[in-house]
């Protein structure tokens, strides 16, 4: 079987071409739609929803960077562990633990330009988080670019409460 980079016919790495993603995506969208296939038999119809339900998938996968590097990390044999691994830098997790108490203490007394701030914070180390994570995906050091995307997965969920907080200003 065929991985998502084959699928669209893509080169094997982290950095992606977006516009031929998106038109190999379409392409094979508009060969395997099921709307293409309301006469046809029912195991073609099957197959169809198939293979539209892969490409959706594999889309969805490459188009994300975080998920389009786990995935890299898998298809070189080397799994998340998400459930199993949690451990981190020592560094990583100060300034996660020095976020949160910023972020409490800005829920807190209601001030929106801490958040601001600690938004642009989680930005500036998001982007540095990816760029780390290309490099060591095209060095082939699999290992630490699956640390990376743990630790992005934790800085994802930072800026979901970042964002709970800012609601909570508007009510």
């Amino acid at each position: 079987m065929q991985n998502h980079f084959e699928l669209f016919q893509l080169p094997v790495r982290f950095a992606v071409d977006s516009a031929a993603l998106e038109a190999a995506y379409r392409e094979i969208q508009a060969r395997v739609h099921p709307d293409k296939f309301v006469n046809a038999s029912d195991a073609e119809q099957r197959v169809a929803m198939q293979w539209a339900t892969r490409a959706n998938e594999a889309y969805q996968t490459l188009k994300q960077p975080h998920k389009r590097a786990a995935y890299l990390c898998e298809l070189h044999g080397v799994p998340l562990e998400i459930e199993s691994n949690t451990s981190m830098p020592i560094d990583f997790l100060m300034q996660q633990m020095a976020w949160r108490e910023a972020l409490e203490e800005a829920r807190a007394a209601r001030d929106g330009e801490t958040l601001d701030a600690l938004e642009a914070q989680l930005r500036q180390a998001r982007r540095a988080r990816l760029a780390e994570i290309e490099t060591q995906l095209d060095a082939g050091d699999f290992r630490a670019a699956a640390t990376g995307v743990r630790a992005l997965m934790f800085l994802d969920k930072f800026g979901e409460e970042i964002g709970d907080a800012f609601e909570s200003l508007d009510n």
